[in-house]
């Protein structure tokens, strides 16, 4: 892939469109992790069954299987700006209503899985929106370094911001994170919508295509290119793995290891940190490697951690895997973005990206119980190890799409704007 190495190679600019997308970007990320940290407070305080708690987790997996595909064909037919603050300003309507309802004391269990579920089929819009959305706003080579700032930010604002934060505001009220998380969402689509808008309106489709055929033209962008078959694949196995890994975390630190609550925060900040550190240092080892062979590097090195996790006793182990995990977590996660925003067809980039997420997401449940299941059967530290192999099977599944011979789709022509990187989009 050598016309991949010099994506990323430059920082973009935050005057212009990016600082504002990265701002919503972050004042997203900390209403995010308000409301996903205090939704399953809210659910214990309505019920007791935890068939119906686990519901309202489940309902943020279940929209990307049902109308993920369905999210990308729209992002490429509308205005991804327009899209994007619309969504927002609709989500943050929504949360203000529900916020209502909890102050009102009219919350059920009920109430709370709807929410989750019309929450995250209006993501699968907003979210291919904003992938399609990005290479236009920031120059081809500061795409890799535009994604590590996005998702560090939404780190920090959610991973240290945001949950800390939930106690505090639950104790002016149930209603004060789902009041302020409508907040964000209103400020998110303000800031959205004041970007300049970057391209003229979109080549007229051609007569009688259907959405179901769009959404199949995707599918089939997706399949014929080898490096973005294989970061699909690997990235579904390694999503099966998390799904085992994330669903038996707790069972691990409290149980195998019987470090009790603290060992469990101390167990989530190293992860944190480690995501941190890694959004920072992306931009090193990328320059370095290209991205295709740090997406490998990543991988492999992450199967090294989760053998330390499945087999060390000791919660300083543990935490320095799950340090080193999440640092190669945020590379990977950051160089599979860029490759698939550069190797995608402009025109088509948000119905590859919803298929690349559908697919890839579609195997998280299925983990969550393979975890459980190992965990009773063999004990809490196996599905550690249960996760390595599934890494072990998307490292293989890269090595086919991570050589130099892979041809690259042309980017997106650039030109300045707005004094910052904004780029015309040409369809």
């Amino acid at each position: 892939m050598a016309a991949a190495e010099v994506v990323g190679a430059r920082a973009p600019a935050w005057r212009g469109g990016f600082g504002r997308l990265w701002s919503a970007a972050v004042l997203s990320g900390f209403g995010d992790a308000l409301r996903t940290a205090a939704l399953p407070l809210l659910a214990v305080t309505l019920t007791d069954q935890p068939l119906l708690i686990a519901a309202v987790t489940a309902c943020g997996y279940l929209p990307w299987l049902l109308f993920g595909l369905l999210g990308g064909a729209v992002a490429d037919r509308v205005d991804q700006r327009r899209a994007m603050w619309a969504v927002d300003a609709s989500r943050g309507l929504l949360m203000g209503a529900f916020a209502v309802a909890v102050g009102l004391g009219h919350a059920s269990i009920g109430l709370l899985i709807a929410l989750a579920f019309v929450l995250t089929a209006a993501q699968t819009l907003f979210d291919n929106a904003a992938t399609a959305l990005l290479p236009h706003v920031v120059d081809p080579e500061a795409l890799g370094s535009a994604n590590a700032r996005l998702m560090t930010g939404q780190r920090i604002a959610g991973g240290l911001l945001g949950a800390p934060a939930v106690p505090l505001l639950l104790a002016a009220g149930a209603a004060v994170p789902f009041a302020a998380d409508a907040v964000t969402f209103v400020l998110a689509a303000a800031l959205i919508a004041s970007l300049r808008p970057a391209a003229p309106a979109q080549t007229p489709k051609q007569s009688g295509r259907t959405l179901r055929r769009d959404i199949a033209d995707g599918l089939r962008t997706l399949w014929r290119d080898r490096a973005l078959r294989g970061l699909c694949a690997a990235t579904a196995l390694c999503n099966i793995g998390m799904g085992a890994l994330i669903a038996t975390l707790v069972v691990l630190v409290t149980g195998w290891l019987e470090a009790g609550t603290a060992g469990f925060a101390a167990a989530s900040t190293a992860y944190t940190v480690g995501s941190l550190a890694g959004g920072l240092g992306n931009r090193w080892v990328t320059a370095r490697l290209g991205p295709a062979r740090a997406v490998l590097l990543a991988g492999c090195v992450q199967t090294g951690a989760l053998v330390v996790m499945g087999t060390v006793r000791s919660l300083t182990a543990l935490a320095a895997a799950l340090a080193v995990f999440g640092f190669l977590g945020m590379v990977w996660n950051v160089n599979t973005t860029t490759l698939m925003q550069q190797r995608a067809p402009v025109d088509m980039l948000g119905r590859v990206s919803s298929a690349f997420r559908t697919l890839a997401v579609a195997g998280a449940p299925l983990g969550a119980l393979l975890g459980g299941t190992a965990a009773t059967a063999w004990g809490p530290n196996t599905p550690a190890l249960l996760t390595a192999a599934f890494f072990v099977l998307s490292v293989l599944a890269l090595i086919p799409g991570a050589g130099p011979d892979v041809p690259v789709v042309a980017s997106p022509a650039v030109s300045p704007d707005d004094d910052g990187t904004t780029a015309h989009v040409t369809r």
